[in-house]
């Protein structure tokens, strides 16, 4: 008999102990959400966060272009840094970009004091038209002149845009017969983007002149299309390549250049935008036959590719799991 009831006692463990286990894998199961209803286990998901506001950074740009000359240079105004192409110190004539530079030259000249009327109308369409006759008006008034000088230097005018605004690549224009004329100075897109910031950080026109440049900048009018001998309609190449994103962040200044020039059969077309984070230049020589609109959308798809970061650009979110059981 004591065999037996020893077997007995042993089943009778096994049985008891069994039915101590269930209990606890059934809670080890519940506590890791496993369907018993108990309280899932937490873990922290980091929450998203909000892409940076678009801006115009370095970056690489393709261009399918036909022409003799192509160049860009982008200035961060935070960092002063420039970036551009490779050939972004060689020159170009600088057309009507120039106007804005002239105006701010005249009116830092003034200081405190207030231009007659006509003059304040004058420096407005020069910017905002681009009108010649209103731009020769105010580059007399700021000591400007056309004559040929015997040095071979810059005149007065873009000699103080050279030391004023730290440029190394401008130079008096080297045309026969044109040489002192405002339109054929020579400028590199990487002087072009220092002379933007130049006038954006007050330097240029002083203080009391600055924000009036800017927003005269900013109203520049009139597309490709809207031509006349002497004056046009700028509102077009860089602005027409940013996105909404960045132009609704505060004015985007700007003021372009362009002639065809028979002595070389060229489109010599210049864009120039500056805000308040950078500075953006764009110069080009082309065959006349190709227009003004072809330059045009050649310096907004020169913007649109800086665009960063790019619309459309999924943000990456680290993922992580919200439990295991």
């Amino acid at each position: 008999m004591r065999p037996r009831v020893a077997m007995v006692l042993a089943v009778v463990a096994v049985l008891l102990g069994s039915a101590m286990l269930v209990p606890a894998a059934y809670a080890r199961l519940s506590d890791d959400g496993g369907g018993g209803g108990g309280a899932a286990e937490s873990v922290a998901v980091p929450e998203p966060t909000a892409p940076p506001p678009p801006t115009l950074a370095a970056g690489p740009v393709s261009v399918n272009f036909s022409g003799e000359f192509f160049s860009w240079a982008l200035l961060d105004r935070q960092t002063g840094e420039i970036a551009g192409s490779k050939n972004m110190a060689s020159t170009s004539s600088t057309e009507s970009m120039i106007k804005a530079w002239i105006v701010s030259d005249y009116l830092r000249q003034l200081g405190d004091k207030e231009p007659s009327a006509e003059l304040k109308k004058n420096a407005s369409l020069a910017i905002r038209d681009s009108n010649d006759d209103a731009t020769n008006r105010v580059y007399s008034a700021a000591g400007g002149s056309y004559r040929k000088s015997a040095d071979g230097q810059p005149g007065p005018v873009v000699k103080r845009a050279i030391s004023i605004c730290g440029l190394t690549d401008t130079k008096r224009g080297n045309v026969a017969g044109y040489e002192g004329y405002w339109s054929f100075t020579r400028m590199s897109p990487r002087d072009a983007v220092r002379l933007g910031d130049c006038i954006a950080d007050g330097k240029a026109a002083g203080p009391k002149w600055t924000k009036w440049v800017l927003e005269e900048m900013s109203k520049v009018r009139g597309s490709v299309k809207d031509q006349k001998a002497k004056s046009g309609g700028g509102r077009w190449g860089i602005v027409d390549g940013l996105p909404a994103a960045i132009k609704a962040q505060g004015p985007v200044s700007i003021k372009n250049g362009w002639t065809p020039l028979n002595y070389d059969g060229n489109w010599h077309v210049n864009c120039l935008a500056v805000t308040e984070k950078w500075s953006l230049a764009v110069m080009l020589r082309y065959p006349q036959k190709n227009g003004l609109a072809y330059g045009a959308k050649v310096c907004a798809g020169v913007a649109t590719q800086l665009v960063t970061p790019q619309p459309g650009a999924a943000l990456k979110v680290p993922q992580q799991p919200i439990g295991k059981l």
